[in-house]
């Protein structure tokens, strides 16, 4: 079981590595992010920014958001390698090994997440490229990468709990875009949520990416670590795991 599952997972790692034109547009979309949209405040009054964001470099604001989204993103595009074996025949043949239902779903939710962190290095030198600086203990980086990876499993098991039971490989990917962009704006990511509207707010108090972007958010700024948020991306991560599974082992299906 352990070699199965292993022998999946590296497969997963690979198959980013080995497209190079895929593992330019993961390295490079989330730099366009903070290079287009960070830059969007740049002619903004200091004094300004300073009251809306807590900083006058909107960029050290919006580092920890775009990294949680780019979360989001790496278990979307997780799940449509998952429609792309059941397309070219590779989940059936895989279906007809020993290999369990349990172990697709688990080397495709870390494979994904791991894929993730890749981006992490990236975006901390784009970071420092525009002017954002770093004064983090090692304690401190470890708990915010530790935070982006569960929030990764998380969002990996999610849509891969959506692809499994579909047999028509368009489905899922309607169904994640309809989820992704609701997530994505109605968080903290790249505005303060105290700026929302009562029913955006509700969805941004329960949100898993505002809770990695301010986690992420109080490690840049020097603000106080809500350590707890931490605990909270774990549940979500084991909770998101732990329907995956089950969804898997229940109802993946090739046709």
């Amino acid at each position: 079981m352990r070699s199965q599952f292993w022998g999946l997972f590296v497969r997963e790692i690979l198959r980013t590595f080995r497209n190079p034109f895929v593992l330019l547009i993961t390295v490079v979309q989330p730099f366009m992010w903070l290079a287009f949209f960070g830059s969007s405040f740049g002619n903004v009054s200091p004094v300004y920014l300073k009251g809306l964001f807590g900083t006058t470099n909107y960029i050290e604001f919006l580092l920890p958001g775009v990294l949680s989204t780019s979360m989001l993103s790496v278990g979307m595009f997780g799940s449509m390698s998952t429609i792309q074996d059941k397309r070219f025949g590779f989940m059936k043949r895989i279906l007809i090994t020993p290999t369990s239902k349990e172990i697709i779903f688990l080397s495709k939710a870390l494979g994904s997440a791991t894929r993730g962190l890749v981006q992490i290095p990236v975006m901390v030198v784009a970071a420092v490229a525009f002017g954002v600086s770093f004064g983090l203990s090692p304690l401190e980086w470890a708990a915010w990468i530790a935070g982006l990876f569960c929030l990764a499993i998380g969002f990996s098991s999610l849509f891969l709990a959506i692809t499994a039971p579909s047999t028509d490989w368009q489905t899922p990917g309607v169904v994640s875009n309809f989820i992704t962009m609701p997530l994505m704006f109605a968080s903290a990511s790249m505005f303060s949520s105290s700026q929302f509207p009562a029913w955006m707010q509700a969805i941004s108090n329960v949100n898993p990416i505002t809770f990695s972007a301010l986690l992420g958010r109080s490690f840049v700024l020097g603000r106080p670590i809500p350590w707890e948020y931490l605990g909270y991306l774990a549940v979500f991560a084991v909770g998101m795991l732990a329907i995956g599974y089950f969804v898997s082992a229940r109802w993946l299906r090739v046709e």
